[in-house]
């Protein structure tokens, strides 16, 4: 599947007026080549011409990483004594770059990555093509959505064993600690990134850190948290409370719970991303808390957490059938807290199906 996702980028590069795609090590090399690197102090760049050429420069000690890629790659090595402007005017001229207007990834490429391009392919011109690359990447396979469905039920099972061992007293920190600890017990290859935990004034922020101050009872504690399985990952948000919540906490919460209801039962192919958000954001509207929900309602997921498509306002980009993204809208209170109800969704033919089923119904631990 990489190899014809690799060709996809490349037809497309070519109409796009790309002679050269350059990608950093991260999600998209990875969806368009299978090989997997980790960004660091020694540079890794892969670059790919749409006449069919390919070329990566990379450290010797990981020059057999290139083995794993679907297209012939030929490889520019460098050590540590030679540091890589060597490997970086080698690739250069042996690939052309000289001139050419290069496609590179305008949120992941350094400016050292940047700056040794520019010297050793005098005249390039670096465009973004993030808009090129999104588009592929937007629409799951089948493949990809059955790793999806993995990592969200680790996640959903880790969220679960965490909740039942939380009470008053504890750290913001220590769930956090009960929270990592139970999603890779339940079989999640890595976290999808730092759960957030927040409680009582601290859950009025999104995304606030988790703390040392300690969790009191008939506070809401805000629990947004993902796993990860084959390079995919889950994203879930659940707001708890030890013992009940006051009178217009517990309005707040029903609140949140329907828009975030309002804004998965929107979801179809054909309608436009912002269709999403307005589902959403009018049940918070209607009920007079418009001012604290200020953020976008979801954003796309999948090998990050967040990429395209966005659910915000002004987004008229059509759903298809593919897609998925979260739903999570909030309100935030200042000084008192905070509600946040987050699924994962995906754009089916017919509809839309929510990948993530922890329950939605309020729970007090």
């Amino acid at each position: 599947m990489p190899h014809r996702r690799l060709e996809q980028l490349l037809e497309r590069a070519r109409s796009g007026g790309f002679e050269t795609i350059v990608l950093m090590p991260g999600p998209n090399l990875f969806y368009f080549t299978g090989m997997t690197f980790h960004i660091s102090e020694r540079p890794v760049l892969a670059i790919f011409k749409t006449d069919g050429r390919a070329g990566a420069i990379v450290p010797v000690l990981e020059s057999t990483t290139i083995e794993s890629a679907v297209h012939p790659v030929t490889p520019y090595a460098y050590s540590d004594e030679a540091g890589y402007e060597p490997a970086f005017a080698e690739a250069c001229a042996a690939l052309d770059l000289a001139g050419q207007r290069i496609g590179v990834e305008a949120l992941q490429m350094r400016f050292l990555e940047m700056r040794a391009l520019e010297r050793h392919a005098p005249g390039c011109e670096l465009l973004p093509a993030e808009d090129l690359l999104a588009d592929l990447r937007m629409c799951k396979d089948a493949t990809d959505i059955a790793a999806m469905r993995q990592a969200i039920e680790f996640t959903q099972d880790g969220l679960d064993a965490a909740v039942g061992q939380i009470k008053a007293g504890m750290t913001e920190r220590e769930v956090v600690s009960l929270l990592t600890m139970e999603m890779l017990r339940a079989g999640a290859e890595r976290l999808a990134f730092a759960p957030l935990v927040v409680a009582g004034p601290n859950a009025a922020s999104p995304h606030a850190s988790a703390s040392d101050r300690r969790i009191n009872p008939g506070e809401t504690i805000v629990i947004d948290c993902g796993a990860a399985y084959a390079e995919y990952n889950g994203d879930i948000t659940r707001t708890f409370s030890v013992g009940p919540l006051d009178a217009e906490l517990a309005q707040v919460y029903e609140i949140v719970k329907a828009a975030n209801q309002a804004g998965r039962d929107a979801v179809r192919p054909g309608v436009t991303a912002e269709s999403i958000d307005q589902a959403a954001r009018a049940v918070i509207d209607g009920a007079g808390y418009g001012e604290f929900f200020f953020h976008r309602t979801g954003h796309g997921l999948g090998l990050e957490i967040h990429e395209p498509p966005y659910m915000v306002a002004g987004n008229q980009l059509v759903l298809t059938s593919g897609m998925v993204f979260t739903v999570e809208p909030g309100i935030y209170l200042p000084g008192r807290g905070g509600v946040r109800v987050e699924d994962d969704v995906l754009v089916t033919e017919s509809g839309g199906e929510s990948l993530t089923t922890f329950p939605r119904k309020f729970r007090a631990l």
